[in-house]
């Protein structure tokens, strides 16, 4: 019985250790959740201004530019996935990356070949295991994504876009990331970026149904475009990328905390046992003690006699 209680020790004082670990990173995915909210809040401004903007040029130029005009018939398509560089964060990855092939598969359906992007080592992973093809990847910086961060993911995509399908150019662009809800909702989406539809662009900049001021564009509405349309990519992914950021430490302080709430749990049921192990050890010595007892006692009198 004393080995029991000794392995029901053992097992409590892992449980002990691991819980101090989870309940450690919960608190940290805690904290940076505020800071990635923050800086969520901060980019809104700027990318609704910078939709506001190519939406008045495009508008009011009826100019065919290359990255608002759809093709007739698409016939290839670039995804770029944002997922996490680290796990622990219960089924965010997952979620996006089954997001990503339902997209995928939805694409090939409609005749199109499909070029994958991927943010994110849990990604990489995932493709990697299965042999997929990956036209190119970016790790390292899920959890605090810059603006520079952003610029570097959308370069290759925004070259994909202008360059002639026949040349392996893309006619569309989405992503597939995590959206922030709440602190206990994240939920996968997928946008297209590109081609830029006017409707929902006027849609998200708030200025649908409104009449658009008239401009005179210098040099043209061309030049305009190839100025501003990169820079929309690069904050919309930049926006997305910090999206991300704040669900993949939401998941993460979720899970964190449903591990610790179990380890306390799973203690509280060693606890018990190893209680019920005492216990019964304690009841076994003095049953031991009051039948030598009575051996003796016996003896005893068998001798007076």
């Amino acid at each position: 019985m004393g080995a029991q209680l000794r392995v029901y020790k053992r097992r409590i004082k892992s449980v002990t250790a691991t819980k101090k670990i989870t309940k450690a990173m919960e608190m940290i995915a805690a904290s940076r959740i505020v800071k990635a909210q923050r800086k969520v809040a901060a980019s809104t401004p700027y990318a609704t201004e910078l939709t506001r903007a190519v939406t008045a040029v495009a508008t009011g130029s009826n100019t065919n530019h290359p990255l608002t005009t759809e093709t007739d018939t698409p016939t290839r398509a670039a995804v770029l996935l944002i997922t996490s560089d680290r796990g622990l964060a219960g089924g965010y990855s997952s979620n996006a990356i089954k997001a990503a092939d339902q997209l995928t598969g939805r694409l090939r359906g409609e005749g199109k070949e499909v070029d994958t992007y991927i943010v994110g080592r849990k990604g990489v992973a995932y493709y990697g295991f299965r042999e997929r093809k990956v036209a190119e990847s970016w790790t390292g910086f899920t959890d605090s994504p810059s603006y520079a961060d952003a610029k570097k993911v959308a370069a290759p995509l925004i070259e994909a876009v202008t360059t002639e399908t026949a040349e392996g150019g893309v006619d569309e662009l989405h992503i597939v990331f995590t959206e922030f809800v709440s602190m206990m909702t994240q939920t996968p989406v997928q946008n297209r970026m590109l081609p830029l539809s006017l409707d929902k662009a006027a849609e998200e900049a708030g200025t649908k149904g409104d009449i658009l001021p008239l401009f005179d564009f210098e040099p043209s509405a061309e030049d305009v475009l190839d100025a501003l349309l990169p820079r929309y990519v690069e904050s919309r992914i930049y926006n997305a990328l910090l999206q991300a950021a704040a669900s993949e430490h939401a998941a993460r302080r979720r899970a964190m905390k449903s591990a610790t709430d179990n380890a306390g749990d799973l203690i509280n049921s060693l606890s018990r046992l190893a209680n019920a192990a005492r216990q019964a050890e304690i009841t076994q010595e003095i049953s031991e003690i009051v039948g030598g007892a009575s051996a003796l006692a016996d003896a005893t009198a068998g001798s007076d006699k």
